[in-house]
């Protein structure tokens, strides 16, 4: 039989329609099994069933990163640091390399006892990935576990200058900061923290780190208060050039405000440390500090108090330092605090390259 030239173009066209559709099928199979592995992965630790998952899904659609590294996954959380690391270092010729590669390669060097690997695969990364928080939060950890606090410090929080909405460089460089001398820096990245990771074991435990330092920090001894969250007050180079353009450095504008809000408590529990929060917001701003030292976090509270919720989210940040206080609090204001909730779940605070807080951006 001759085949003409139509002929042909149909047989062709229906070979095409054949394979993409056979491909779209693979593809979508593929991705169920690997659903199917992560849940094996995350929340039953049967990481060599998801092995097998996710290789079949590797075979279906041979040209997505997704699962090998997830197979990387899951030899790393068997303890086969070797396999994750001979999966991974393919990885990072893929052409669709990502920063998460770079980031659990290193993790399993170090896992292997390797940190100088670890610290070049991280290095590597990020001249690949310039603005990958994650992987300065792991730079970040390598000199935490050396000790090496300042060091440490300047990772994290380039990587929050960085990669704004990342969480983990918050968390990690608040313990610091709360650990040390310069506690309000402390206060603001554990209170961003946790409005980016508002459900974690880690959110509970910043919650009674910010209570407890504002309790330690706020002393009040019958009508003297003494307020003690920074002793590094410094000025910036344009206020001693030229007086002109002298700006009071904001650790102690913040101490100032501080201690008139907390002027006229009595004692330090949550209900106080609530209204001090409210009143400081309102001062701080009403002396146009907000024009001054422009931050994401007290405008966000200043959106909360313009819909009555400022209250509410004060105990929600500091719940866990008195949860007896909380609980008592709550079953007094069940409406408002109902409210906030769906008001706080569709309005998030906004972090990105245009609204972030990073401590050099005040010196």
């Amino acid at each position: 039989m001759k085949i003409t030239a139509k002929l042909l173009s149909i047989l062709i066209l229906f070979s095409f329609q054949t394979v993409f559709a056979q491909s779209a099928e693979d593809k979508a199979l593929a991705k169920t099994k690997a659903q199917e592995a992560y849940k094996l992965e995350d929340e039953q630790g049967k990481f060599d069933e998801a092995i097998k998952l996710l290789e079949e899904s590797q075979k279906l659609d041979p040209e997505n990163i997704t699962y090998p590294y997830e197979l990387a996954y899951s030899y790393a959380g068997k303890k086969d640091h070797q396999k994750a690391v001979e999966i991974l270092e393919k990885l990072t010729k893929h052409k669709d390399v990502y920063d998460l590669v770079y980031q659990s390669l290193g993790n399993n060097y170090d896992y292997l006892g390797q940190p100088q690997k670890a610290m070049k695969t991280y290095e590597t990364g990020l001249k690949k990935f310039p603005k990958s928080g994650k992987i300065y939060t792991e730079l970040g950890n390598m000199q935490l576990n050396k000790q090496d606090f300042n060091s440490a410090l300047k990772y994290y929080e380039k990587g929050i200058e960085m990669e704004p909405a990342y969480a983990a460089n918050y968390y990690r460089a608040s313990k610091i900061f709360l650990g040390s001398t310069e506690k309000i820096w402390g206060m603001l990245y554990g209170e961003i923290f946790m409005n980016l990771d508002r459900n974690s074991k880690r959110t509970a435990e910043m919650s009674k780190l910010l209570f407890d330092t504002y309790k330690n920090q706020i002393q009040i001894n019958g009508d003297t208060i003494k307020i003690s969250f920074a002793k590094n007050h410094t000025l910036s180079l344009d206020a001693i050039k030229d007086p002109k353009s002298f700006k009071m450095p904001f650790t102690i504008v913040y101490e100032m405000q501080l201690t008139l809000a907390a002027a006229g408590q009595k004692e330090i529990t949550l209900n106080s440390i609530s209204e001090i929060r409210s009143k400081f917001l309102k001062g701080y701003t009403g002396a146009g500090n907000d024009k001054k030292f422009p931050n994401i976090l007290f405008d966000y509270q200043q959106k909360l108090s313009e819909q009555d919720f400022l209250e509410p989210y004060n105990h929600w940040i500091l719940m866990m330092g008195d949860e007896v206080a909380f609980n008592k609090w709550q079953l007094g204001n069940g409406s408002n605090w109902n409210s906030f909730m769906k008001w706080f779940d569709e309005n998030a605070l906004s972090v990105d390259d245009t609204h972030k807080l990073y401590r050099l951006q005040y010196q």
